[in-house]
C-alpha cells in the first residue's frame, strides 16, 4: 500500500486516511494466530493483535461453507487470547476464518483468509509432520529472511503439525542480568514469523539449553530469574500441551504463576507415538551446565518416559529432545554413556547400577526394548543421521543459517556417519508401510543463481520400519551393500547384490556440493581432494547414504 500511495494525489491520500479512521476498521490485518494442542476433538488457537479487537471464528468441514460459529470475544492489544474449538469430529479436516473489528466500531466484521486444521488421525492413516531446531534469531546466527523461506517450505509440505527442538526463544548468554521484559520480547518476536504458517500448522515447543529454563536458574533468587521469566513468557505466547485425557506429561504445578510447566509430554497420532522430553528442568545437581552423571532427566520424568513407552501399542515411536544428555556434542557417541547409555566415559566400564540405584535401565536401552524408531535432537546445527542398536539418532538442522556450514565446521567431528551442512527442515512422512525422513534444504534466492542448489531440494532421504521388499530399511541396505576401502585413496569399489538393476552413485562434499556422479561399481577418486564426502546410492530397490573418507 505504501508504494501505491506514492502515486496518488495528496488530496486523495488524505481522504483515504480520514475514511479509514472514521470507520474504525483495521487498515490491514494486524493480528497473528498460532494453533496448538490438537486432539481428537479439540484444538487451541492463540490470537495476538496489535489493536484491541472483537473477534469470532467461523468454521466447517467444507471450504467456504462456514456452518459453525464461535461466540464473540474481546482481544486486548498485545495480550494473547486463547480459544478452544471443541466438539470436533475425529480425523477430520476443518476450514476456518477469523472475523474481527476494532472495539467500539459499528462497522461489520472484516474477514481473515481461510485457514485449516486437522484433528487426530486414525490408525492406518498417512500423514506428515515437520521439524526445525536452533533458530537462533536472537543472537544473529539465524538469518530472518532465510528462516521465513524455511517456514514457507514447511507450509508447502502441508504437515499436520510442526515441532521446534529448542534454542528458539531464549537467550541465556546473560542469565543473571536479562530482564522479564527482555524475555517477553524474545518470545513475542517469533509470533510474526510462526504466525505465517502456524494458523494452519499446529506448533509444539521442545525446550533447548538457551531457553534458560534450568533447574539451576529456577533456584536463583526466585521469582526474579531467567527461568521463571522464560516459562511465563513461553506459556503466555504459545499453547503447549499439558496432561489431560489426550496428552500425558508433567503434572507438577510450579509457583510464581508458572503453574504446569508444559515442558514434557506425549500423544498418539495415527500409527505413531510422539514423546517430547525436557533435558533441563529436572537435572539432579546445582550446576548450570551439568555433565556426565551430574546430568539427569530426573527420576519423575524418567519414570514417565518408561511407562509411556512400555504402555504404548503404537506401530512407530518417536522421541524428541534438544540433545542427548542436554549439552555436549554428537549423537550415538553420547548415547552409550552415563544415564543415557550406562557406561563411564571410557565406554567400557559399567556405571549405571552405581550411579542410578533403583532405576530399571539406561535411556537408550529403554528405546531398544520398546521399539523406538527415531530419536530426534537439535543443538549441533547440522544434519546428521546415525544408527545404534536399530535406533536411528537424527540431528535436526538449523532453518536459518545463511552460511550453510555453522554446524559442519563446529560439530561434524562429533558424529560417525551421514553428516551434511545446509539450512532447512525435516519432513517426516508416516505411512502404514514405513516412515520416510527427508532433509529439505532452504536457500536464499542469491544462493540459487549458480544452479548448483535449489530451494526445497531434498539433500538426504531414508526410510525406517519398512518391509525387506521395499529396499529402504537401512539395516538391510547396510548388510547387502559393501563399499570399500574406506578410507579410500584413488579408487572406491561398491559391491552390489545381484538383481540391483540400474543405479546411480553421487558423492557430495560436506556443504552439499555434488563432486562426482557414477553408474559403475568402480569409482575413480583421483580427481577429488582429501576429505570427508557423503556417498548416496539410489536405484529402484535401494537408497543408501554413507560417509566416505578420502585420504
Amino acid at each position: 500500500m505504501k508504494k501505491g500511495l506514492n502515486y496518488l494525489p495528496i488530496k486523495l491520500v488524505t481522504l483515504l486516511i480520514i475514511f479509514v479512521f472514521c470507520n474504525h476498521s483495521l487498515s490491514a490485518q494486524s493480528y497473528n494466530e498460532i494453533l496448538g494442542r490438537p486432539t481428537e476433538s479439540t484444538i487451541t488457537i492463540s490470537i495476538l493483535s496489535s489493536q484491541s479487537i472483537e473477534v469470532y471464528w467461523e468454521y466447517a468441514t467444507v471450504s467456504g461453507l462456514y456452518s459453525l460459529t464461535t461466540p464473540v470475544a474481546t482481544v486486548l492489544k498485545d495480550i494473547p487470547f486463547e480459544f478452544d474449538f471443541t466438539s470436533l469430529l475425529p480425523d477430520t479436516k476443518y476450514y476456518y476464518r477469523t472475523r474481527y473489528r476494532i472495539i467500539g466500531s459499528v462497522a461489520t466484521f472484516s474477514s481473515g483468509a481461510e485457514h485449516t486444521f486437522r484433528t487426530q488421525r486414525a490408525k492406518g492413516s498417512t500423514f506428515s509432520f515437520t521439524l526445525e531446531a536452533d533458530e537462533h534469531l536472537y543472537d544473529k546466527k539465524g538469518v530472518r529472511s532465510l528462516y521465513q523461506i524455511c517456514l514457507a517450505n514447511q507450509a508447502a509440505d502441508n504437515p499436520d503439525f510442526m515441532l521446534s527442538l529448542g534454542d528458539i526463544f531464549g537467550d541465556d548468554h546473560y542469565p543473571t542480568t536479562i530482564t522479564s521484559s527482555q524475555m517477553d520480547l524474545l518470545h513475542k518476536d517469533y509470533r510474526q514469523y510462526l504466525g505465517q504458517i502456524c494458523h494452519s500448522v499446529p506448533f509444539y515447543v521442545c525446550l533447548g539449553n538457551h531457553e534458560g529454563e534450568f533447574a539451576y536458574y529456577l533456584a536463583q533468587n526466585p521469582p526474579n530469574n531467567i527461568a521463571v521469566y522464560a516459562t511465563l513468557s513461553r506459556k503466555f505466547y504459545y499453547p503447549n500441551p499439558y496432561p489431560n485425557n489426550f496428552y500425558s506429561g508433567n503434572k507438577d504445578v510450579e509457583p510464581y504463576g508458572m503453574g504446569n510447566p508444559e515442558n514434557y509430554y506425549a500423544w498418539t497420532w495415527g500409527d505413531a507415538l510422539f514423546v517430547v522430553l525436557d533435558a533441563y528442568r529436572d537435572q539432579c545437581d546445582t550446576s548450570a551446565k551439568p555433565t556426565n552423571w551430574n546430568w539427569s532427566l530426573g527420576l519423575p520424568q524418567y519414570t514417565w518416559l518408561k511407562n509411556t513407552l512400555e504402555s504404548s501399542t503404537a506401530k512407530y515411536k518417536f522421541v524428541f529432545a534438544h540433545h542427548v544428555r542436554g549439552q555436549g556434542r554428537g549423537g550415538i557417541t553420547n548415547a552409550k554413556l552415563f544415564e543415557w547409555g550406562g557406561y563411564e566415559q571410557n565406554g567400557t566400564t559399567w556405571g549405571f547400577t552405581k550411579n542410578r540405584p533403583g532405576w530399571a535401565k539406561p535411556i537408550h536401552q529403554l528405546f531398544v526394548d520398546n521399539g523406538v524408531n527415531i530419536f530426534f535432537q537439535g543443538h549441533d546445527h547440522l544434519f546428521a543421521h546415525e544408527v545404534l542398536d536399530g535406533v536411528t539418532y537424527q540431528e535436526v538442522p538449523m532453518p536459518s543459517d545463511s552460511t550453510y556450514e555453522i554446524g559442519m565446521l563446529a560439530n561434524s567431528s562429533a558424529y560417525v556417519s551421514d553428516t551434511l551442512g545446509g539450512s532447512g527442515h525435516l519432513k517426516v512422512t508416516v505411512a502404514p508401510e514405513d516412515v520416510k525422513v527427508d532433509f529439505v534444504r532452504a536457500y536464499l534466492p542469491a544462493d540459487e543463481v549458480s544452479g548448483t542448489h535449489h530451494n526445497r531440494e531434498v539433500a538426504f532421504s531414508y526410510s525406517v520400519g519398512g518391509s525387506p521388499e521395499t529396499g529402504m530399511n537401512e539395516s538391510i541396505d547396510s548388510r547387502t551393500i559393501n563399499i570399500y576401502p574406506n578410507p579410500a585413496k584413488d579408487q572406491l569399489i561398491v559391491s552390489l547384490p545381484e538383481g540391483t538393476g540400474d543405479f546411480r552413485i553421487r558423492l557430495t562434499n560436506m556443504v552439499g556440493q555434488i563432486m562426482l556422479e557414477s553408474n559403475t561399481e568402480n569409482i575413480d577418486l583421483s580427481s577429488l581432494k582429501r576429505g570427508i564426502y557423503l556417498l548416496n546410492l539410489y536405484s529402484q530397490k535401494y537408497n543408501l547414504n554413507k560417509k566416505i573418507i578420502i585420504q
